[in-house]
């Protein structure tokens, strides 16, 4: 109980902070949206007849790549929130307390999968609007990949945020690597469509698992091997990315 009151409590704290300055939140949902108002017309006319079959439609092949997007760049960006608390001090004040190390950085990761959940319940609710139909038990099993992602970037960022100390640091690695995954994973067309040696090379990021896993769900496909190898990729990729977090927090902490 005093472990999950330390999560709830660094939590409340994150979110307080956001009610304060929610610009950030709709500049993180505005990009998304943005190719869904922008790009997601041309879809039809680029994305194969059979993919699109085979998938339920165009916006069934397009969404859950913006998903993943959002959850991209919503959470790999977070670790500029733990570079500004060492810089001022907060960190200092917190490493004084009897709150657990793992306990300060999941409050965080909560705080980040709330947002990220909200924010992908309005991008869904626009989506619909723009012609997506997918089941409704689509929605639950989607949102449980997002919040699986969400972690472990999170985690991933504050980790790194916490190690370089440094904005003019942080950003470049960070900027270099989500452009990286955004072109690999297929989030803007799947990455069937492209060349051979291009493919193959996607199946070392393991963002292209998750998206292919949700492209599964939204098709109706609840038991096929993308959604089982999604899921795997996703908890794994969790549990080490926390573990991760956690020892630089402590290490950081000692």
């Amino acid at each position: 109980m005093e472990f999950v009151s330390d999560v709830v409590l660094i939590c409340r704290r994150q979110l307080r902070l956001d009610a304060r300055n929610p610009v950030w939140l709709v500049v993180n949902l505005l990009q998304p949206t943005l190719y869904l108002a922008f790009f997601g017309p041309l879809l039809p006319h680029v994305i194969p007849v059979s993919a699109q079959k085979s998938a339920g439609g165009a916006w069934q092949v397009y969404v859950p790549g913006l998903l993943v997007q959002l959850c991209l760049f919503g959470a790999a960006f977070v670790g500029f929130t733990v570079i500004a608390d060492w810089r001022l001090g907060v960190m200092e004040r917190m490493r004084v307390t009897p709150i657990s190390r793992f306990a300060l950085l999941f409050g965080r990761v909560l705080h980040d999968v709330v947002v990220l959940l909200g924010q992908s319940l309005v991008l869904l609710a626009a989506a619909t609007v723009a012609g997506l139909r997918i089941p409704l038990v689509a929605v639950p099993v989607a949102l449980f990949f997002i919040s699986l992602l969400t972690v472990s970037l999170s985690s991933l960022s504050y980790g790194l945020g916490l190690v370089v100390k440094n904005e003019s640091t942080f950003a470049p690695v960070l900027n270099t690597t989500t452009v990286m995954m955004l072109l690999l994973s297929g989030i803007l067309l799947p990455m069937s469509l492209a060349p051979g040696w291009l493919n193959d090379v996607s199946h070392l990021t393991p963002f292209r698992y998750v998206v292919d896993a949700v492209r599964d769900v939204f098709a109706g496909h609840y038991t096929t091997a993308p959604v089982a190898e999604g899921a795997t990729v996703a908890l794994v990729l969790a549990a080490v990315s926390l573990g991760l977090g956690t020892y630089v927090f402590r290490r950081e902490s000692s």
